[in-house]
């Protein structure tokens, strides 16, 4: 009886399992779409009595999320942004990852360490966000909850300056996001608790000022995006060679460091010109990696003892 009774329950917490990881799934899908989204920023707090908060910040467009891998475990979704109605510009990649096994963590300026003995909890769904130009941006672990009939996912980790900031400040270099996804009934909202920090090797992270975000991403009709939809299917074969060309420049590896520029241009003005000369299969693969070769300084993991 007490063996039927046992079988009976890890059946039943199979199922609940299985039923999660759906729900879990259908959260990353549901981030797919056209969608109009407004980002606001504001500092709203300061340990320094001196420092004067910056001008929040307030900016709105329309927004094509598309995922380009789908698998049971494994998302890749790319945003696109859509300016005027007509012009498409490649906007940054989320991969959404579940159990995932090791990390990497963000340090400072332009350099990331990998942590080969980070897991993800059970259930847990891990987010990488790469940049425009697929360069590593930030990975956070966590997994997707439920309160109030609202599912959504928590997670706090260093990343390189925003976008929004990164020409204009220079008195901070790491930002610590608190990042929250959140699922609504008119799309999903990306709330943000931020500290911006001032890291140097050897010494305590000065505190510099503390920021409250919100991206809201509201469903609109799929024609909004049919541009970027069609961009992106006549760009994403070069796209894709980028993206699994970063994978493996990064497998293996234990530190990175991205350099700014090479030749006088950005690895994305350098990827620009050799998109414009539209090689193809192994031609293309070999010209990506060269240019990322300029643009990285890497170092070997250490290799692990046999047992």
């Amino acid at each position: 009886m007490k063996k039927k009774i046992l079988i009976g329950m890890f059946a039943l917490l199979a199922i609940h399992a299985g039923a999660q990881t759906k729900q879990e799934q259908n959260a990353v899908k549901s981030l797919c779409g056209c969608y109009e989204v407004e980002f606001m920023y504001a500092e709203t707090f300061a340990p320094t009595p001196l420092y004067k908060n910056a001008k929040p910040y307030n900016a709105h467009g329309i927004e094509w999320v598309v995922a380009e891998e789908a698998l049971d475990k494994k998302f890749v979704l790319q945003h696109l942004l859509v300016i005027s109605d007509t012009m498409v510009i490649k906007h940054w990649r989320e991969d959404w990852e579940y159990s995932k096994k090791g990390l990497w963590k963000f340090d400072h300026d332009a350099a990331w360490k990998y942590d080969p003995a980070a897991k993800a909890d059970a259930g847990s769904w891990t987010q990488t966000v790469w940049e425009t130009d697929d360069a590593p941006r930030y990975q956070g672990t966590s997994k997707w909850m439920m309160n109030n009939g609202k599912l959504f996912w928590e997670n706090t980790t260093d990343a390189p300056l925003p976008r929004r900031e990164y020409s204009t400040r220079s008195d901070y270099n790491v930002l610590e996001r608190g990042n929250k996804l959140i699922i609504t009934d008119t799309g999903w909202v990306h709330e943000q608790d931020n500290r911006k920090i001032k890291r140097t090797d050897g010494q305590a992270d000065f505190w510099i000022a503390s920021e409250k975000g919100f991206n809201i991403y509201t469903r609109v009709d799929d024609k909004q995006c049919a541009v970027a939809a069609k961009w992106w299917n006549e760009h994403k074969n070069f796209w894709n060679t980028v993206r699994t060309s970063w994978d493996e420049l990064l497998k293996g590896k234990s530190n990175i460091r991205l350099i700014q520029k090479s030749e006088g241009q950005t690895l994305s003005q350098q990827f620009g010109k050799l998109e414009a000369e539209k090689n193809e299969g192994a031609a293309l693969k070999e010209k990506v990696k060269i240019i990322l070769g300029k643009f990285t300084e890497t170092k070997e993991a250490a290799a692990t003892a046999a047992n």
